[in-house]
């Protein structure tokens, strides 16, 4: 089973990428859209076939995200500056 800190790896920021908004490394899906099917009753296994580069890690790092978010703390995703 991985780890918080694991798990979190999987989530980037890139101002150049989606607006800067927490996307799953590598994609431009939004981690709030997850979250959004996921709270709209979406399964787990829906996702994976509406969104086939997701993995259950990715919908699990998403679910970890908005945990640490709900905690009102900081997430230290580092940022990526624009080139």
């Amino acid at each position: 089973m991985p780890t918080q800190e694991e798990l979190l790896n999987r989530i980037s920021i890139d101002a150049r990428v989606c607006f800067g908004k927490p996307c799953i490394k590598g994609t431009r899906i939004w981690v709030s859209l997850v979250l959004d099917f996921l709270a709209s009753g979406t399964t787990p296994e829906e996702l994976l076939k509406q969104y086939p580069g997701l993995t259950p890690l990715d919908i699990q790092a998403c679910i970890a995200y908005g945990a640490e978010m709900s905690r009102e703390r900081h997430v230290p995703i580092p940022v990526a500056s624009p080139a």
